[in-house]
């Protein structure tokens, strides 16, 4: 009897949370089909399914147990992983039938329990998986994770205590990973860690060989090697430390993209300390305003928190009339919620509800304002965008340098017959709303 792949155990996969949680389920899977598994696209073809779970929200973690529920009640064999891995008692007081639990990171015995619950007919499908692993994003675009955990103790935040302390990947190691991505048709490399710009901290910023040429475990230094591999380098989770500055000429060389996603969370000074973060707001605008003259077209993205315990009316006008200034490009926000285990909780001041969704309806109105001010600023310019999605009506839809998949805005053109997903097509913006772009390719506005 000859085995087809069609005829090997199938595992189904739900992936929440965030990007870096992504990463972890493609590796997984990338072990399950090198072990002769296949892969299910729904319940009912899966011999079991595995959840990777969030667990950095109580929002989040309500999402992970809806999820669990619905894949017991649909499939019944299943496998819990992921940041909520770490509740294992209580996921199995809910669901006492759920045939493994485990944390972030623990690849070899989500892969373990998978073999237990459904044993390979094979191994070795070595041939079926790219050089670069199976992905869970199209193509054209690939998140590369330059390392785990955190060394950062915010007060609101159980992330360390999830994922452990910074534990940066050797350099050449990425580097390798990025080039088989850039080969097998990845456009753009989407750089994300817990804290990507302490990458090498943990190991000394010790200095390798790299071809011959010696290579410094330094966010720097990888995203100069990053920008010479073809691919748009895109930045995330970068921390304002002072060698960001570096960074910001690369930019300006064109090696890594015009964007940065800086998790600022707030700007009062008061509350920023009570988060236990950097507070010196004035020295951040100060930096804001020397990158963009280094590099005009800078975008920033950041996230922000509302609500705070002992965040007072001042408090969040202090971090509008900041948000003003700064002009930031894209924000999200959200509303404190307090997480089982962050020292937050034991802060006074606790913040009404109502305050909460006030300030959060006030900071969205603010940031949607700006961000459609300098959307409307690019009407007029002519922009590279990378396409994600082309239609059967002449239509497509992408993205320019200044905005991430999932989380920021889209370009969208008409007129666009002939491009197809992963192109790179210089376009002219004719006009915009509060959070889009729309234009057309050049070739065909300069025929007009």
């Amino acid at each position: 009897m000859t085995l087809t792949l069609e005829s090997a155990p199938r595992v189904g996969m739900v992936s929440l949370g965030c990007p870096k949680a992504l990463v972890d389920s493609e590796r997984i899977l990338t072990q399950l089909r090198a072990d002769g598994y296949a892969l299910s696209g729904d319940y009912a073809g899966a011999d079991v399914v595995i959840v990777n779970t969030c667990g950095f929200l109580d929002s989040a973690k309500a999402e992970s147990l809806d999820a669990i529920g619905e894949a017991m009640a649909e499939n019944g064999q299943v496998i819990v992983t992921g940041c909520m891995g770490n509740e294992a008692d209580s996921i199995r007081a809910r669901f006492p039938g759920v045939l493994a639990v485990t944390g972030p990171q623990q690849y070899a015995d989500v892969v373990a329990a998978v073999r237990t619950a459904a044993p390979p007919a094979r191994s070795a499908y070595l041939d079926l998986i790219p050089d670069a692993g199976l992905k869970l994003t199209p193509r054209h675009y690939s998140y590369l994770k330059i390392s785990e955990g955190c060394d950062h103790r915010c007060a609101f935040c159980i992330i360390p205590s999830i994922r452990g302390d910074l534990a940066s990947r050797p350099p050449a190691a990425i580097l390798r990973e990025a080039a088989a991505l850039v080969a097998g048709g990845t456009k753009e490399l989407l750089v994300i860690a817990q804290d990507t710009s302490a990458y090498g901290v943990d190991l000394r910023h010790e200095v390798s060989s790299l071809g011959g040429r010696p290579l410094r475990a330094h966010i720097t230094d990888l995203a100069r090697e990053l920008g010479q591999l073809g691919a748009w380098v895109r930045l995330h989770y970068i921390y304002p430390y002072p060698h960001v500055d570096q960074l910001i000429g690369l930019m300006a060389q064109g090696l890594v993209l015009p964007y940065l996603d800086i998790p600022f969370q707030h700007a009062s000074p008061a509350v920023l300390r009570a988060m236990r973060r950097p507070a010196n707001d004035a020295k951040v605008l100060d930096r804001i305003r020397k990158w963009r003259g280094q590099v005009p077209d800078l975008a920033l993205r950041s996230t922000f928190v509302v609500g705070f315990p002992g965040e007072t009316e001042a408090d969040f006008q202090y971090l509008l009339d900041w948000l003003a200034e700064a002009q930031i490009d894209r924000a999200g926000c959200f509303k404190y919620e307090a997480v089982a285990g962050a020292a937050a909780n034991a802060l006074p001041g606790a913040v009404p509800e109502d305050v909460k969704e006030a300030r959060w309806h006030r900071f969205m109105a603010a940031q949607s304002a700006l961000s459609e001010a300098r959307l409307a600023a690019k009407v007029g310019r002519d922009l590279d965008v990378l396409i994600d999605a082309v239609d059967d009506d002449g239509g497509a839809s992408g993205r320019s340098k200044y905005d991430a998949p999932e989380i920021d805005g889209e370009v969208h053109l008409r007129d666009a017959g002939g491009l197809a997903v992963g192109d790179i097509v210089r376009v002219r913006i004719e006009e915009t709303d509060e959070a889009d772009l729309f234009g057309v390719p050049l070739e065909t506005a300069q025929a007009d």
